[in-house]
């Protein structure tokens, strides 16, 4: 009997190579996943499996809408964009974090002002500073994030970071973590409940290589 299809949305770059290496972990052939090219759909053999490339973002889309199964998306982009999907395990890559980060020497809490903050994340941003019951404006930044507080633009900025060195090489310091980030393994609602032994499959070989 052939196995159910399923889809699954990896987000491009980085995380779509460490998941590329994990499925090859588990045993599938990725020959076609190594091998793309410019395409964006691509097969499993003899899994029924196809892989599907996309934006962050849009891998959310893709399984909240039902048209992929699973999805690979950084927990920067499920808390940025939220949706109706489950998050079913930690996959323990792409490991960083958003963190509040200043001019060195700068004391962000200091003074009785509302504190402007510049991020490409502004709900992650949001919930921060209402979680500490804090009143702050938000400056949507879609380019390099460190320049709003050199050029007066922010007090701070809220960004993801993995080792600092951009925040140290423009004068920046982090002064406070704001949340932990790395790949998520993520499923869609219906799926999950139509194909669940199949997902289930999938799941578990996952997990036991992680």
């Amino acid at each position: 009997m052939e196995k159910k299809k399923i889809r699954i949305a990896l987000t491009k770059g980085r995380i779509e190579n460490k998941a590329v290496d994990l499925l090859k972990k588990i045993g599938y052939d990725v020959t076609d996943l190594l091998e793309k090219g410019r395409r964006l759909i691509l097969t499993i053999p003899n899994e029924n499996i196809e892989v599907v490339l996309a934006k962050a973002a849009d891998v959310i889309t893709y399984v909240e809408h039902g048209v992929c199964d699973l999805g690979v998306v950084g927990k920067d982009t499920i808390m940025e964009h939220g949706g109706k999907f489950y998050e079913i395990a930690d996959l323990g890559f792409g490991r960083c974090k958003f963190a509040l980060a200043v001019k060195k020497g700068n004391d962000f809490y200091c003074g009785y002002g509302v504190k402007t903050v510049a991020t490409k994340y502004p709900e992650v941003t949001r919930n921060f500073f209402e979680n500490k019951g804090i009143d702050v404006d938000i400056v949507k930044i879609e380019g390099s994030v460190e320049l709003a507080p050199l050029v007066g633009l922010s007090d701070g900025i809220v960004d993801i970071v993995e080792t600092g060195t951009t925040l140290k090489e423009n004068g920046l310091e982090v002064v406070e973590d704001v949340a932990p980030v790395s790949a998520r393994l993520i499923a869609n609602t219906v799926s999950i409940k139509l194909k669940q032994e199949r997902i289930l499959e999938i799941v578990n070989l996952i997990k036991e290589n992680l």
